[in-house]
């Protein structure tokens, strides 16, 4: 009687060459995104928003590597989990848990947050020393107003961003980060100093354009990278040492297009704590960064009637 044969193809040396090309430029990316040119339609801003989904990629490559019975393709699989475990590896380790300064809050509450009460009682959940929100209507800031003021005895708004403080604040002020196309009474920024008891801190509050995604115009993020200039100017000319920015920022850390502000600023560098858009979280576009301070730990609140998560973080100074 005859044997049966296996019908499956031994593994080889020959096949797959192209997943392990594949493998390479993925790589290639995640550890030269910089390059990657901007335009047109800002294709590198595009690129570093979603940078960290290019890691989905290493299991997918590995499982077609297995199928192809490939040597090739097997070996250049850890191509892009190295370079993508350099960028990211430490996002996936535990927040710092040690002793921290201060906690505080930043939430797009959305124009259209039906529930401003629902919300704020998420918020206090956090037990923030400062709460940044934005999208603050005329109709609901009442509304937001009553509901923290027990918490939170200091507050200051300018135009549709508001700061809640448990901690006096002064040297309150509009900051223009206006791009020149957009109209008079878009404001999105202020500033204000805390008195905490370990010292005053400036802090800063932002909302930058939203960008869009179209077919003619690519990632259109030009307003919002010309807005990242102006916040990124006062930012250079404060003269507090402790700084403190919060705000949705419209794009990760990662984006070029922030470069302005990312590069005075200190960066959590653990938790990806994605906030948009709620319903499944993308990418973190809602920040906490400081100067002169540490970002120990970020992470996301439950879902409030918003299109964003709250994100929440502890600081040390």
């Amino acid at each position: 009687m005859t044997k049966p044969q296996n019908s499956r193809a031994p593994w080889s040396g020959r096949r797959g060459r192209v997943l392990g090309v594949l493998s390479a430029l993925i790589a290639l990316l995640l550890a030269l995104h910089s390059l990657v040119p901007g335009s047109p339609g800002h294709v590198g801003s595009l690129l570093e928003t979603f940078l960290p989904w290019l890691g989905l990629s290493v299991p997918v490559l590995l499982v077609l590597a297995v199928l192809r019975r490939s040597y090739v393709a097997l070996a250049a699989t850890p191509l892009p989990a190295v370079a993508w475990l350099a960028l990211f590896g430490g996002a996936l380790l535990p927040g710092d848990d040690s002793p921290h300064t201060l906690t505080v809050l930043q939430h797009n509450v959305s124009d259209e947050n039906p529930d401003p009460a629902g919300t704020v009682r998420t918020l206090l959940g956090a037990d923030a020393g400062l709460v940044a929100l934005e999208e603050l209507t005329p109709a609901a800031l009442p509304a937001y107003e009553a509901a923290l003021s027990a918490d939170y005895p200091h507050h200051a708004t300018r135009g549709t961003v508001g700061l809640w403080s448990k901690y006096p604040l002064s040297g309150l002020r509009q900051v223009d980060i206006r791009p020149k196309s957009f109209g008079d009474g878009w404001d999105r920024g202020l500033r204000a100093t805390a008195r905490t008891p370990r010292g005053e801190v400036a802090v800063y509050v932002a909302h930058l354009p939203s960008v869009r995604l179209g077919l003619s115009g690519g990632f259109g993020a030009g307003p919002r990278d010309e807005s990242a200039v102006l916040l990124g100017a006062a930012l250079s000319a404060e003269p507090l040492d402790r700084v403190i920015l919060l705000g949705d920022l419209n794009s990760t850390l990662d984006d070029r297009g922030l470069e302005p502000v990312t590069s005075q600023l200190n960066q959590p560098d653990s938790d990806f704590a994605f906030s948009w858009p709620a319903r499944l979280p993308l990418a973190r576009i809602d920040q906490a960064m400081a100067r002169s301070a540490t970002v120990t730990r970020i992470w996301t609140l439950p879902a409030t009637g918003s299109d964003h998560l709250p994100v929440a973080a502890h600081i040390r100074f």
